[in-house]
């Protein structure tokens, strides 16, 4: 329960429609942020009563100010019969009124979708108040350069390519034999698989096929809710297959295209080394933050773990206190999700026993795969060592074995997490990497099973004061095995989000055949590994 001072004010922030979300400002703190997905409900699910619900139980009075995100109902971001709250875009869309809720008044404050995803950067980002920032909102539908000046006034300085997300994933559907959706419509899956798919191409020439396809998917003169990929049918990528080699060179060749199209128009743009914020789905992409980065454009640059819409309640919140207070930070934890939840006694072969660090380094190394779940979940889509899978980095099967696990595709990578003081003994360029958003490259042959097909790896970096419990496991990770790396990836049945009970732990231990899981304060072996001297 978070405890609530009479004169504190407290604002509850909602996102409708995908990746739904619920966040809790007091004042200037985050105090949590429920996703509508996690606790095992489905990807991308909106928010539900079972999520308005568990929000109402864990804050002690009503709060001050709802502050609802604008949405669409989704047959057109535009049309006024479409709006829900202050709709989807518009940087001055923005109602601020007294409503009665539940028999008590309070303040109704709505500011669009667009609004949502700046404010969310700035509010997260370590730049202080006052210091203008640029900012790059990119996903479905958003792709234009804004500026935030010193009194957090927002100017859009424009538009590089509308839908740069769904184009993306566009490709994707073009060459998937089993993608059959309409005009205009994409997998919000799918841009993931693609990026992942892109490290396998090749900087060759691109056939004249691949050419066209390329022009027609960055014409900003083209609606790209009326594109069909049966307009594609004549091209030998129509239904290709998605691991075929030609596939993957195209999709490593638009990737670039994508990016330099976006890096040139803001060439045009900029009159300062202010930082850069960088917001929306395509935030994730970790190709393209790191070249951000390498592009030395900006003085610096920023992505919040919930980059996504998974942050746009938070961003909303964060815009009704800057309405309300002229406040627009705040503090927060990547770990502000809810706790961990243990709802029953009953983990059949599993065999519990107290949790010991250096048992369970052991046991990583000599080859167990472990469920991990430790205090609050993660904010945004990344498992940040809460909600997390574990395993050795070696040797490269563990990468199969866990693709195998979460019923992805092979040519899917897996994530490495690292101590933060051996991050040069492993990944260039070394800085901190604290939310799984940079693509690094890997320079040591000791980790194969998190080293991508192009010698990359998205690394989080852990210190100390971040995660002191994954800290100490990694610590001791490293004086058993000599390696400061083990794979992570994200605690979920497949198409679902974050598993967050002792019961769907078990149940996913038992259909997925981990050795065990470590829950909270206790490890639960499986019977036969459970019996083996491993100390």
């Amino acid at each position: 329960m978070v405890n609530v001072k009479n004169n504190e004010t407290v604002i509850l922030g909602l996102k409708d429609g995908h990746d739904g979300a619920a966040a809790l400002i007091i004042d200037d703190h985050l105090e949590f942020c429920v996703e509508a997905e996690k606790d095992n409900g489905f990807r991308f699910s909106g928010v539900t009563p079972d999520v308005l619900l568990k929000v109402s139980q864990m804050i002690k009075k009503p709060v001050d100010v709802v502050a609802q995100s604008g949405w669409s109902k989704g047959k057109g971001l535009n049309s006024e019969s479409d709006i829900i709250g202050a709709g989807y875009s518009g940087l001055k869309n923005i109602i601020h009124q007294e409503r009665s809720m539940f028999g008590h008044n309070i303040t109704y404050f709505s500011s669009s979708h667009e609004r949502s995803h700046l404010l969310c950067g700035y509010g997260l980002s370590p730049f202080p108040q006052g210091k203008p920032c640029y900012a790059l909102l990119w996903e479905g539908y958003f792709g234009a350069f804004y500026r935030i000046d010193e009194n957090v006034n927002i100017t859009k300085l424009g538009n590089a390519l509308k839908n740069p997300g769904d184009r993306f994933a566009f490709l994707y559907a073009l060459a998937d034999p089993t993608f059959n959706l309409g005009p205009g419509k994409i997998r919000l899956s799918d841009a993931g698989k693609l990026m992942a798919l892109a490290a396998y191409g090749e900087n060759g020439d691109l056939d004249q096929d691949a050419i066209h396809i390329i022009a027609t998917l960055l014409d900003n003169n083209i609606n790209f809710r009326k594109l069909h990929k049966l307009q594609f049918s004549n091209s030998a990528y129509y239904n290709m297959g998605i691991e075929h080699p030609r596939f993957a060179s195209l999709a490593h060749h638009f990737s670039n295209a994508i990016f330099n199209m976006f890096r040139d128009y803001a060439q045009k743009l900029i009159f300062d080394d202010a930082p850069l914020l960088i917001v929306g789905g395509c935030g994730l992409n970790c190709d393209w933050n790191s070249k951000w980065k390498e592009t030395k454009l900006f003085s610096d640059v920023f992505i919040p773990p919930c980059t996504n819409d998974s942050g746009s309640a938070i961003g909303t919140a964060i815009d009704a206190l800057l309405h309300t207070k002229g406040i627009a930070k705040i503090t927060w934890s990547p770990y502000a999700g809810e706790p961990s939840y243990s709802d029953t006694d009953n983990t059949g072969i599993f065999v519990s026993e107290p949790y010991d660090t250096r048992r369970v380094a052991r046991l990583l190394h000599t080859g167990c795969i472990l469920g991990w779940v430790q205090g609050r979940y993660e904010i945004g889509p990344r498992a940040l060592g809460n909600r997390s899978i574990l395993a050795a980095p070696y040797p490269r099967e563990n990468l199969v074995r866990l693709n195998k696990i979460k019923k992805r595709e092979g040519f899917r990578p897996i994530a490495p997490i690292c101590l933060e003081e051996c991050m040069a003994e492993y990944f260039y360029p070394p800085d901190p990497s604290p939310f799984m958003l940079e693509f690094r490259k890997v320079i040591s042959a000791s980790i194969p099973a998190v080293t991508h097909v192009d010698n990359s790896a998205r690394p989080q970096s852990v210190n100390k004061l971040q995660n002191i419990r994954m800290h100490q496991l990694l610590s001791t990770y490293h004086a058993v095995s000599g390696v400061g790396v083990l794979c992570n990836t994200s605690l979920n049945f497949n198409g679902c989000g974050f598993i967050n009970r002792l019961s769907d732990l078990y149940r996913f231990a038992s259909e997925n055949e981990l050795d065990g899981f470590v829950f909270e304060d206790t490890l639960f072996l499986h019977s036969d590994r459970h019996n083996e001297n491993v100390k």
